[in-house]
Order: structure tokens, then sequence, then C-alpha cells
């Protein structure tokens, strides 16, 4: 259990990252305090430097920094004692291990780069998103840095019609192994309960699903292009989509109180 006189936490985001929504979610799901602290991508940079990390999410807790989602999951179910994201099990928390990285190497990098190749050349609606919540400062500057954002991003990811496609097809791939998994009647991908598995899957293919409990920022799904629309709705109609959607539903707004309060 989480100490009441444990300080908060500061978790350091950029408004569009579902890695950022992977890390929020375990928070919330332990009920580990902390502050939200977004900022507009370019700046937040100066924020995640100066706590020894690069890109987001970085998780500032006491004396320790965590600049991995990974290493966020685990330092949250470290902290409320264990068991609630990762297994005490030995081989059960070798097979959610194995799918987080999978899902972590395989399907968050090509949602990203597919969902940006469809939201770049949309200027004022990624402006918008980039925009929500972070400081008024960097909300008036973003109108200057977008159109060098916009570049850098997709020089960064190295984005043209090609290689959005070949991500969708990695995207798909993970989706059918997914169906796979699923297709024995399983309600959670590893064990008989919520864990770090089900969390990293739905996370990272939030950008193709737009789950309406998403807590990251996404467009709204009819302002979007037509053709990433007609896909989103392609793989919400996969047991994989449809999966993830019901993580969003039933174990989003879930945290660990709850669950204790269901086992005991």
């Amino acid at each position: 259990m989480i100490s009441s006189d444990t300080a908060p936490a500061i978790l350091i985001t950029i408004p569009l990252s579902h890695y950022c929504e992977k890390a929020r979610w375990a928070l919330d799901r332990v009920a580990l305090p902390y502050r939200k602290e977004p900022h507009a991508p370019l700046l937040h940079r100066l924020a995640t430097k100066r706590n020894d990390g690069g890109t987001v999410p970085v998780l500032v807790h006491e004396s320790n920094r965590f600049i991995d989602s990974t290493d966020i999951l685990v330092h949250a179910d470290a902290i409320c004692g264990g068991d609630l994201l990762y297994p005490r099990d030995a081989a059960l928390r070798r097979d959610v291990e194995r799918l987080e990285e999978y899902f972590d190497m395989e399907l968050g990098p090509h949602t990203r780069h597919w969902a940006y190749a469809q939201l770049l050349p949309q200027a004022k609606l990624v402006r918008s998103a980039w925009s929500q919540g972070v400081p008024r400062l960097e909300a008036c500057l973003l109108p200057v840095i977008t159109p060098l954002a916009r570049r850098l991003v997709r020089t960064a990811y190295k984005i043209t019609p090609e290689s959005a496609q070949h991500s969708l097809e990695r995207v798909r791939g993970v989706f059918r192994q997914v169906n796979e998994r699923l297709s024995n009647g399983r309600w959670f991908l590893a064990g008989d309960r919520f864990t770090a598995a089900d969390l990293t899957f739905a996370a990272l293919a939030a950008p193709v699903l737009f789950p309406a409990e998403y807590r990251a920022v996404h467009p709204a799904l009819d302002t979007v292009p037509a053709e990433m629309r007609e896909e989103v709705l392609r793989l919400r109609d996969t047991d994989a989509g449809r999966f993830a959607l019901r993580m969003f539903s039933q174990e989003r707004c879930s945290s660990s109180v709850a669950y204790q309060s269901q086992v005991l």
C-alpha cells in the first residue's frame, strides 16, 4: 500500500503521447498521487533534460527519475506493494513482461508513425492537439514553432507515404497476434486479471482506435482525414480492437483501491 505521506510524483508529458498514457494509466491504477506536467513538443525537452531524460514520459518521484514507460510501471507496481500490474508468480510475470516488451517495441512506434503520417498534413488540427493543457506561454508559442515541430517529427520518424503504409501493416500484424491470443476466449492477455500486458496493448493501440476514455489528447474522430477514420473503424472491428476498447471502458478508471475491495 502507498503511504499517505508519500510525496506526490511529477509526470512530464506531451499531449498526444500514447506512451505517456501508458504511464499515466499505471499511476492512476495504483493510486499513486502525482501532478501532471504537460508540455508542447520541442519545449518539453527543457523539462525532461533537467530531469535526466530526453523524450517523454519522465516520472520524478522523490529522489528518483524514471525515463522509460516500462520503468514507470515497474516503479508504480513496486511502490504499492506489487502484484497489481505484474503478478507475483514468476512464470506469469515473465509472460506479462514479454508481451509488454513486444507491444513497446512493435506496436507503439508504428501506431505513432502511422497516426502522425495522417495528422501532420492537418496543421491546425495538430497545433490544437499539441496545445491542450500546456502552459499558457507554450500555447502562445505554438503557432510559431508548429511548422518546425511538424518538420522535425516528419524527419525524426522518417515519415513518407511508403513508411506509413509499412507501419500500418506492422500494426495489423500485432493485432493479428492479439486476435490469435484471444481466440481461446480468454478475458485478459496473461492470466485471469488485468496486468501491465493489457494496459500496454490498450494504451499503445489508442492512436489507431480513438477510445473515448483515452486521457491523452487526440482529435475527434469525425475531424480526421477520411482515410484515417475508415482505418480506425476497421481496426476497431477486430477482436484485438474490441479488446483494447473494453480495457479502456472497464479498466481505465479502476484503481488499486477498487481492485483490493473486490478481492477482499
